[in-house]
């Protein structure tokens, strides 16, 4: 093999390599933003009418809910305040 060809295969592989552990210490550094933990604070809409348990849909999902205060209208917005297993408590934006 000619040494032009070795050392554009050397060069090559080094740049892989670089670009490989560039992109693993800058994923690294990236807080993870996934799970129901990050539902906190956001806004769903109630399918089911919260009096005071129903159903609402956030981010594709259909959720068990409970309205913390009153009861809250099919349709209407709610905001999470709190994420209990798999139901979220939520209160009327």
């Amino acid at each position: 093999m000619s040494p032009i060809a070795i050392a554009i295969i050397v060069i090559g592989i080094a740049a892989f390599l670089a670009v490989t552990i560039i992109w693993g210490i800058r994923a690294h550094h990236h807080q993870i933003s996934a799970g129901r933990e990050e539902l906190v604070g956001k806004t769903a809409e109630v399918l089911i009418a919260l009096k005071p348990k129903g159903v609402v849909f956030i981010q594709g999902e259909r959720w068990k809910a409970i309205a913390e205060k009153g009861w809250v209208e099919s349709g209407e917005e709610v905001v999470i305040t709190k994420v209990v297993g798999l139901k979220l408590w939520v209160i009327k934006k």
